[in-house]
């Protein structure tokens, strides 16, 4: 996977405790959004735990900001994480809230 000016590259990782996602421009080697469940506005709807509805409003929370930012389709990094549970929960909420992959 790599990610483009044009289309980066949306990765997700999912520790113990958190999930993780950011939106990378590999070519410039810079990250232009990121959320987790330590995020402050993530943090108060979810207390920061690793469940399948943390993941859900970090995808929604990440889709929010790539819009603002004028990012709408991205290449879809799950890192070799089964496409099922938290990951699948994080995709389609940022698809929903806008995100293209």
């Amino acid at each position: 996977m790599f990610g483009t000016p044009e289309r980066p590259r949306l990765s997700v990782f999912k520790s113990i405790k958190h999930v993780y996602a950011q939106i990378i421009d590999d070519e410039n080697a810079t990250t232009l959004v990121s959320v987790s469940t330590l995020s402050p506005d993530v943090r108060s709807e979810t207390s920061g735990s690793n469940s399948v509805e943390a993941a859900r409003a970090v995808g929604e929370a990440i889709g929010r900001k790539a819009v603002e930012k004028d990012i709408t389709s991205v290449v879809f990094d799950r890192a070799g994480y089964l496409y099922h549970g938290k990951v699948k929960a994080l995709a389609e909420a940022a698809r929903n809230a806008g995100l293209r992959f």
